[in-house]
C-alpha cells in the first residue's frame, strides 16, 4: 500500500434542469482504496467543510448490481477492463493525476443530480418484455428439457448483463442494443422462453425506440466497455428475432 494524492475533476449539477460544471477537488487516498471509497473520503471532507457532498449511485459494491455508473477518464466504469466502478482501485492511477468523473451521457438517461442519472428507461424496456410462461406443478426431470451446452452457455453469458448502462454511455449513438439483445437472448436460447419469444423481441425493441435510444452502427464500443463482456453477437440475434417477429404479424 502506498499513499497518494489525486485531483478529482467532478461534474456537479444541482438538478435535472440546472446548469452543470466541473469542479476540481484534491483528495488524499492510497493505492489499496477503491474508487468509490475515495469518493466517500472526498464527501467526508466536503461535509466537514459544510459543503454539499457529491451525489453518486452505489449499492452492492461487489460488481453485481450495476448501480455504480461513472464515466471516468473517458471510459464507462473507468480504465479497468471487465470491471465495474466499485471494482476499480486507485492503484490504476498515478500519484498527482487529475481524474475526470462524469455521469452517463445519454438523452435516455437524464441527470438527476451530480453523477446520478435516471436509468428507469431500462426498467421500462424489461417490463415491456413481460413474463415467461411455464407449467406449474412438480418439477420435470432435467433430462426432459434437453438443452445443448452451447446454447446453455450463451444464455448464461447473456444473463450476466447487470443493466448498468455502460453500453449506452460508450455508444456514440446512445444505443441500448447490447442491453436489449442480452435480455432477449437469455430467453430466446432456452425452451422456457419460447412461448412469448416473438412478442418479447418486438415489444422490447419498440419500447427502446420509443424511449429515445439511438441506432446501432456496429462500432463495437459497447462490447469493449461492458463490465460483463457481453458479446455483440447478441445484437445480430436480436435483429433476427425482431425480423422473424415482424414477419409473423
Amino acid at each position: 500500500m502506498a499513499n497518494m494524492t489525486v485531483n478529482l475533476k467532478v461534474w456537479r449539477q444541482a438538478g435535472p434542469k440546472e446548469k452543470g460544471e466541473f469542479r476540481t477537488y484534491t483528495v488524499e487516498t492510497d493505492t489499496d482504496t477503491s474508487f468509490l471509497e475515495t469518493l466517500d473520503i472526498l464527501n467526508e471532507q466536503l461535509v466537514n467543510n459544510h459543503e454539499e457532498p457529491i451525489a453518486f449511485d452505489h449499492d452492492c459494491r461487489e460488481g453485481i448490481c450495476g448501480m455504480c455508473s461513472l464515466y471516468i477518464n473517458g471510459h464507462p466504469h473507468g480504465p479497468a477492463t471487465g470491471a465495474t466502478t466499485c471494482q476499480l482501485y486507485m492503484r490504476r492511477f498515478k500519484d498527482g493525476e487529475t481524474i475526470t468523473v462524469e455521469p452517463w451521457r445519454s438523452a435516455a438517461f437524464p441527470v438527476i443530480k451530480d453523477l446520478m442519472v435516471n436509468r428507469n428507461a431500462f426498467d421500462q424496456i424489461q417490463q415491456a418484455g413481460g413474463y415467461v410462461s411455464f407449467n406449474c406443478g412438480g418439477a420435470q426431470d432435467a433430462n426432459n428439457l434437453p438443452i445443448s451446452k452451447v446454447n446453455a452457455d450463451m444464455a448464461m453469458d447473456s444473463a450476466t448483463c447487470i443493466g448498468c448502462g455502460a453500453c449506452v454511455a460508450a455508444c456514440k449513438n446512445g444505443s441500448a442494443m447490447l442491453f436489449v439483445s442480452a435480455k432477449v437472448s437469455q430467453f430466446a436460447l432456452l425452451p422456457q422462453g419460447q412461448v412469448e419469444r416473438k412478442r418479447r423481441a418486438r415489444a422490447m425493441v419498440m419500447k427502446m425506440d420509443e424511449l429515445g435510444f439511438g441506432n446501432c452502427t456496429n462500432t463495437g464500443a459497447c462490447e469493449a466497455e461492458c463490465p460483463k463482456c457481453i458479446k455483440i453477437s447478441n445484437i445480430a440475434r436480436l435483429n433476427r428475432e425482431f425480423i422473424k417477429a415482424k414477419c409473423a404479424e
